[in-house]
């Protein structure tokens, strides 16, 4: 999975805004912001990669543990799945 190539991720006076490009701009009405760790995950999910991966990732990049790592890697993903910003 990854992000669609329609939705990129900008830095606006120090906020993780996506914005919405192309096509994408037809289909999205919303405003998306991430904190730091949802900003990583979006630029890990610019190549396509899988949720085993994200959880080593992110465990490697902070302190957290793996349980808690895949939770919140699921609920991150289920939240980008539900406003259909991935791909398969």
């Amino acid at each position: 999975m990854k992000v669609k190539k329609d939705y990129l991720l900008r830095n606006v006076a120090g906020s993780n805004i996506v914005v919405p490009v192309g096509e994408g701009s037809l289909d999205f009405s919303g405003v998306i912001t991430l904190n730091e760790v949802g900003a990583f995950l979006w630029e890990n999910l610019k190549e396509d990669t899988d949720l085993d991966s994200l959880v080593k990732t992110l465990c490697s990049e902070y302190d957290v543990d793996e349980a808690t790592a895949k939770a919140d890697v699921t609920e991150f993903l289920n939240k980008l799945k539900g406003a259909d910003l991935l791909e398969d």
